[in-house]
């Protein structure tokens, strides 16, 4: 990567910001290769993946102000694990999942305590998709039910679903919810609508519900 850096003309001018496409691009290849691919593409696309993570670090290291380097990255990142990891590296004790968990949200709580919402550091980059569920978990913590949110403000609104679903026809299945989410796009293309935008405009009303519900007493 250094020599990659110093003797290639492209990537001397290549900034952080740049490479920002081709680290979208190559997570997603990475995540086509543990659905779809063998051993043999997941290597290679987490190679590629590396590599942007290097590249990154090469960039960040000739800062003038405030450079860092892929060993301080590194460095950074076993400290962090170690203080997500008190079970591991420390006295505590975690003998399920879920006792792991309590101990990892406890260390990140601590790390993050400046930050004053439960969607703090929610990345808004996100697909719409990944990002309802991630606001979802966030918004149940302090009491906010996105779905019952949802349909409060469709009846307040004096609005009726586009579609009317038939009784039982909740899915059961992750296999069925994708068939019904597919259905929703389905009628929003038959409709003209952007089910994209749509999606990310309904989060940022849940996004004032649950800052309200922070701000009460």
């Amino acid at each position: 990567m250094r020599e990659v850096r110093e003797r290639c003309v492209w990537s001397q001018r290549i900034t952080h910001r740049d490479l920002v496409p081709y680290l979208i691009e190559e997570s997603h290849e990475v995540i086509d290769a543990v659905e779809n691919g063998t051993k043999d593409d997941l290597r290679e696309e987490l190679g590629d993946l590396l590599w942007q993570v290097l590249f990154h670090a090469a960039i960040a290291a000739q800062d003038p102000t405030d450079p860092f380097d892929i060993d301080d990255v590194a460095a950074t990142l076993t400290e962090k694990m170690v203080r997500r990891h008190p079970h591991v590296f420390a006295g505590e004790t975690a003998t399920t999942p879920e006792e792991v968990l309590v101990h990892w949200n406890a260390a990140k709580a601590a790390e993050k305590r400046t930050r004053r919402s439960v969607l703090d550091g929610i990345p808004r980059g996100m697909p719409a998709l990944a990002l309802a569920q991630k606001v979802a978990g966030r918004a149940a913590g302090v009491g906010v039910d996105v779905a019952s949110a949802g349909v409060a403000a469709a009846a307040e609104a004096g609005a009726a679903p586009a579609v009317a679903a038939p009784a039982g026809s909740v899915p059961t299945t992750e296999a069925e919810l994708g068939d019904a989410l597919l259905a929703l796009v389905a009628v929003a293309r038959a409709e003209g609508w952007d089910a994209e935008r749509a999606l990310r405009e309904r989060l940022r009303r849940v996004e004032d519900e649950v800052r309200e519900a922070e701000s009460r007493p």
